[in-house]
């Protein structure tokens, strides 16, 4: 292989548990987003738009999709001899040996051999699950400054929410003294974002060094700190536009939201800094004289035949006469049938919504089985499910799989409730 400046590791592996019936059968970073994109092609776009063009993609949960999505990584222009994006996978290793990914310093310290086939001066380490641009370029060309052992990407946060971030405490010039994990009482507001920069032999020698230590080895709880009781240099990096965790059903909802807005705070269509993605050809998309779409992102192949107003629709998806779609996310090759109405709901792929249906109707009433994550007012139903005829579902319901009649006694899902079958 060819020396390489410097390779990212994008660690796209996580359940995403947070997301519920969402990440059932898909690792969160596969999540559809703003009707035709995945949470994934953000890291990759923002890899090759900066002029990198290695990149090891770690799976573990769920891959199928995701593998599936990024294929030899041609809509990227990664699908190089030398270089391009690889998947990484938890394997099998010296004789029998072979364990999970246990962490995110773990996943990294599994796949030192791939690191050093290139031979790097600089690793840059991202997550798959978060939605920005970012020139990476700019990032290395600090560190390079600073001649840093690590940069680590922050983004300032309300002080009255810095406790709920991972805080990097800095003097002049933003170099840092001290790492603080949700701090009870933050000395600052620089939140880390979970990308760094290493310099490759030293982060090498720590990820050696601490395996011996800790088997779950994290970059958060174990090398940063690790690095910095060591006094190795290491700076935070100021970023500055859209940055969004969705890794929440009512933040990802929001995140969707945005891109809708007359002036949105993120822009998917810049010419500058493009957003590349793996789709199918699809025909345009077509709105009936018979429909009406205000304030509503619709994706190639949609047809419109009924009402939609502050929503996203994915690709293929069919709203039939006299349905009525608000405020809703709702996934490629969905289907609402006629005179149904969907209000503040999330949607999966493939779905099938019955004639004159009523989804998310009712009292704001939190989830029965899942409070912590369905309590926003959002109804979520999961991929490949359906929704018979004439029913009525609450907020915050929650439905997987192929229901029927039977499901919803005298025709209703109350708020708060779920329905949950094997596909």
């Amino acid at each position: 292989m060819r020396k390489k400046e410097m390779i990212a590791m994008l660690l796209a592996g996580g359940q995403g548990s947070r997301l519920g019936v969402l990440t059932r059968k898909v690792a969160k970073p596969a999540v559809a987003y703003g009707g035709r994109y995945r949470i994934i092609d953000f890291p990759l776009s923002n890899c090759i738009n900066s002029g990198v063009d290695t990149v090891g993609v770690l799976t573990q949960y769920q891959p199928l999709r995701l593998n599936q999505h990024i294929g030899i990584g041609i809509p990227w222009d990664l699908d190089k001899k030398n270089g391009g994006v690889t998947i990484l996978a938890p394997h099998v290793k010296v004789g029998d040996s072979g364990e999970w990914f246990n962490g995110t310093a773990n996943a990294i310290y599994q796949n030192i051999d791939f690191i050093d086939s290139y031979d790097p001066e600089y690793v840059l380490i991202l997550s798959g699950d978060h939605i920005y641009k970012m020139d990476y370029s700019e990032m290395l060309r600090c560190h390079k400054e600073n001649g840093a052992a690590a940069t680590i990407a922050v983004m300032e946060v309300p002080m009255d929410e810095a406790s709920r971030f991972g805080i990097m405490n800095t003097e002049d010039g933003d170099k840092i003294y001290e790492f603080e994990e949700k701090p009870a009482q933050p000395k600052s507001n620089l939140a880390s974002m979970g990308i760094y920069i290493f310099t490759w032999d030293r982060l090498r020698e720590a990820l050696i060094e601490d395996n011996s230590i800790h088997p779950d080895s994290d970059f958060g709880k174990h090398i940063i700190p690790k690095m910095l009781e060591e006094g190795q240099p290491m700076y935070a990096w100021r970023f500055q536009g859209y940055w969004k965790d969705v890794g929440t059903i009512q933040s990802y909802w929001e995140s969707n939201m945005d891109l809708i807005r007359t002036l949105p705070e993120f822009n998917l269509y810049e010419d500058f800094w493009k957003i590349y993605t793996n789709s199918d050809h699809q025909p345009p998309q077509y709105t009936a004289p018979c429909g009406k779409a205000e304030e509503a992102l619709l994706s190639d192949g949609c047809e419109v035949y009924g009402e939609v107003y502050r929503s996203i629709l994915g690709p293929g998806v069919i709203v039939e006469k006299g349905a009525v779609v608000r405020d809703s996310i709702i996934m490629a090759g969905t289907v609402v049938g006629e005179n149904s109405l969907i209000d503040k709901c999330v949607i999966d792929e493939k779905c099938k919504i019955g004639k004159n249906v009523q989804m998310g109707v009712g009292e704001d009433i939190p989830n029965e089985l899942k409070p912590a994550i369905y309590n926003t007012g959002i109804t979520v139903l999961g991929m490949n499910s359906v929704v018979p005829d004439a029913v009525v579902l609450g907020k915050n319901c929650v439905i997987s799989g192929a229901t029927v009649a039977a499901d919803y006694p005298g025709g209703k899902l109350e708020s708060g409730k779920s329905v949950m079958r094997e596909v």
